[in-house]
């Protein structure tokens, strides 16, 4: 007798292969200059793969404390309190994690509970709706709205979303995949629509050292009162171009970052420890995360000016190293349509903002990723000329 397939439930029934993998799949295949996927395609600084080498050679090869190595904790609360005036206890208020999407799932698992709502702002990242599902909770949609001045948030939408429910609300700044970023007034605006309430926040700041023309970083670790129930969550391989390390951090207040490490001492325990210890000792000089927006901004400038030859409309790239462009003058195709079309016939690989909702809207708008050589943006920049 032949037995009877095995079946299993899916928990994500609604999730399949990432638009990431597919347009870097047809990238390759086509021999496109691949400005989709969000990574760059330059080596990091060699004194950091010293400093990790030296660690490894020291024999700093064993399990590191569930927490993170001592020394790397320090270091991001001396950072965080020199860049954004806020005092974390490395001890009690930081962790170490493998990066930011484990970061991420890790916040929610912990505090999210079966039938809990949370606040998502479209377009957003892929991995936060699955998270809030595995945990039971509902994601409650707020969508960006688009106009001359680019993405923002209607903050009177998000407080029309908040409910008795409402858990956790999530954002996002500098924002993938808009390049937008929050400032002082829509920080003051959260803090309205939470002040007097039990909601947690997570905030996604991996791109905080990517934001440009001299305004600064918004983090909520700069605002007490949001900071006292936030989860701040950053990212190492996106300020030091190292994304396959996957090391990042959360930054909590004691009781939040108490739970926390109850969660991650179960999906992950502990993280990488000579990649630990080596960036704990790079991160003795500060030029480089300092340096981050002076270097970027050349790039998104460089691929800005090149763009302006096109029919490709500019929104603005406020922050992050992606940049959104409106492709309506060049046609009227649905936005995974024509970034298939971009990849294959223009040979430039972008990704559809659509993919960033829940139900694809459609606004004509694709996304580009600048963190590459010039060779590889000028390269882009000339096939795109065609259009």
């Amino acid at each position: 007798m032949t037995a009877a397939p095995l079946s299993l439930a899916s928990r994500l029934p609604n999730v399949g292969t990432t638009i990431f993998t597919v347009m870097s799949a047809l990238a390759a295949e086509k021999g496109a200059v691949n400005l989709g996927q969000g990574f760059p395609d330059f080596e990091c600084d060699p004194a950091l793969v010293d400093a990790v080498g030296a660690a490894m050679r020291e024999g700093l090869n064993q399990y590191p404390p569930m927490t993170g190595v001592p020394a790397l904790r320090e270091a991001i609360a001396a950072k965080i309190n020199t860049l954004y005036g806020h005092a974390y206890d490395p001890a009690a208020e930081i962790t170490i994690t493998a990066g930011a999407t484990q970061a991420l799932l890790t916040a929610i698992l912990c505090s999210v509970h079966p039938g809990d709502e949370v606040v998502v702002i479209e377009p957003v990242y892929d991995s936060y709706v699955p998270a809030i599902e595995l945990a039971g909770g509902k994601p409650v949609f707020v969508q960006m709205e688009v106009g001359a001045q680019g993405y923002s948030v209607p903050w009177d939408k998000v407080q029309a979303a908040v409910s008795p429910k409402t858990r956790l609300i999530m954002i996002n700044s500098p924002h993938n995949p808009t390049g937008s970023i929050l400032r002082p007034a829509d920080m003051q605006a959260l803090a309205a629509i939470v002040r007097g309430t039990d909601i947690l926040i997570v905030s996604d700041e991996v791109y905080e050292h990517m934001v440009y023309d001299g305004v600064r970083h918004e983090s909520v670790s700069r605002y007490p009162e949001l900071a006292a129930r936030a989860f701040v969550v950053s990212s190492f391989g996106k300020t030091y171009h190292v994304t396959g390390w996957k090391i990042g951090y959360v930054a909590a207040p004691a009781p939040l970052m108490a739970e926390f490490r109850k969660v991650h001492q179960f999906n992950v325990f502990t993280v990488n420890t000579p990649v630990q210890h080596g960036i704990a000792r790079y991160m003795a000089d500060p030029a480089p995360y300092l340096d981050l927006p002076a270097f970027y901004q050349r790039k998104r400038d460089l691929f800005r000016d090149g763009l302006r030859s096109t029919r490709l409309r500019l929104l603005p790239g406020d922050g992050t190293y992606f940049q959104c462009v409106d492709y309506s003058a060049v046609s009227s195709l649905p936005e995974a349509e024509f970034a298939t079309w971009l990849t294959t016939e223009i040979g430039v690989a972008a990704i559809p903002v659509s993919a960033f909702y829940n139900q694809p809207r459609e606004s004509g708008i694709v996304r580009f990723c600048f963190a590459k050589k010039d060779e590889t943006l000028r390269t882009a920049l000339e096939r795109l000329a065609k259009i």
